[in-house]
């Protein structure tokens, strides 16, 4: 068991967590901007829930809108 706070994780890049950090994620659903040529967004964890409802809110409540947002369930690193 991790004593991470998943949300800590906000404004990270999923590539470059440890594994502890992204053993915190495993079973949560993160957020992603949504990739166009127009917007060219940073890949970084946007929002991190228990569920796409959790993070659809999340975003919303830092004022952003959660149909540019892809989500993701977080499998186990290995």
């Amino acid at each position: 068991m991790t004593s991470i706070d998943p949300r800590s994780l906000v404004g990270r890049e999923p590539e470059r967590l440890s594994i502890p950090e992204h053993a915190a994620l495993t079973g949560k659903w993160i957020a992603l901007e949504i990739y166009s040529p127009q917007t060219l967004p940073l890949r970084r964890i946007e929002a991190v829930g228990d569920s796409v409802g959790d993070c659809a809110a999340h975003l919303r409540s830092r004022g952003l809108d959660p149909r540019n947002f892809e989500f993701s369930l977080v499998k186990p690193p290995y």
